[in-house]
């Protein structure tokens, strides 16, 4: 006889105490997908150079228009907290303390990935689309490459697009965004 073991999804509710009630350390890298807590790949020096270029360029860039939001995270369900690498919200007087961002606060959303690309597409990206996040990036370190994804449809983007060094992206959820991939993605080694 076959015995067959269902698993105990998480709520954010519950990933939230557990937080608070110090379950998890303060430094463990984890988010909530799909009601289970995954583990987040350490963070190498590209990576994290993607992500201050793009910090300083949005804040320079979008002051007053969005708010730059890094690696925090987002309710987008009741099962699934991600955090994104940068996500670009709607100002708010109280800089969400009274609660994380809901997919109706966000503009666009950035992942940054190197070893995680796999991931971010197969397991984040359908989820964003889901949530109706209007535009997605999947910056890809390793092939110099900027994937734009928007117009979320049936739990996918409508409309991707693959960008290379030497072109400008030019976001669809905010006509006032605009960036090289060489600036995203930093001089040539």
């Amino acid at each position: 006889m076959t015995v067959q073991i269902e698993r105990r999804l998480l709520t954010v509710r519950e990933y939230d105490q557990m937080i608070q009630s110090g379950v998890f350390g303060e430094d463990e890298r984890i988010e909530l997908i799909a009601g289970e807590v995954r583990n987040m790949s350490p963070i190498g020096s590209k990576h994290a150079a993607c992500v201050n270029r793009l910090n300083m360029f949005l804040t320079m860039s979008l002051a007053k228009k969005a708010m730059i939001s890094i690696q925090n995270p987002i309710t987008l369900s009741d099962l699934s907290e991600p955090q994104p690498d940068v996500a670009l919200l709607r100002p708010r007087p109280d800089f969400y303390a009274t609660g994380l961002p809901i997919p109706a606060d966000v503009l666009l959303l950035i992942e940054v990935s190197d070893s995680t690309l796999d991931y971010d597409r197969i397991e984040k990206l359908p989820r964003y689309a889901q949530a109706g996040i209007p535009e997605v990036w999947l910056i890809d370190i390793t092939n110099e490459v900027v994937e734009q994804y928007s117009r979320p449809r049936n739990n996918r983007y409508a409309d991707a697009t693959t960008l290379e060094r030497g072109q400008m992206i030019q976001a669809h959820s905010m006509s006032e965004l605009s960036i090289e991939v060489d600036q995203i993605l930093g001089a040539t080694a």
